[in-house]
């Protein structure tokens, strides 16, 4: 199952070539990973309330080719196999089917208090 979220390069995004600055390239997955959980039917708010949160435990990222101001760019989310207490996607950024950045994102859940949980049962489920 590969969640697809559409971006539009902004000027804001880029450096003063018009390339896309290499930090916003984490904003984009992070933006298109709150968009899957939030399709999955978690309510990282309510979970907020529980206190839960997720957080990101480590980023391996390849950046293969630049991004130009007013591209129109898609965020491919994948899950990969994980544990009930972490989660691995591989997310993709492609332009015309071209992947311009690839970063595999392991997430955990903890608590507000900074102790490790259990993801909730919906992501555990889909993970294969």
């Amino acid at each position: 199952m590969t969640h697809v979220f559409p971006i539009r390069v902004y000027y804001e995004d880029t450096d003063l070539a018009g390339i896309v600055y290499y930090a916003n390239y984490l904003k984009f997955i992070e933006r298109a990973r709150s968009e899957w959980v939030r399709g999955l039917g978690v309510d990282q708010k309510a979970m907020k309330a529980e206190g839960l949160v997720f957080a990101v435990r480590r980023v391996a990222a390849d950046y293969l080719a630049p991004a130009h101001y007013d591209d129109a760019l898609q965020v491919e989310t994948t899950l990969l196999p994980g544990t009930a207490a972490r989660m691995v996607v591989r997310q993709d950024v492609t332009r015309d089917g071209a992947i311009l950045f690839s970063a595999e994102v392991t997430i955990i859940c903890m608590t507000t208090a900074g102790k490790p949980a259990r993801l909730p049962a919906v992501i555990r489920q889909l993970t294969p």
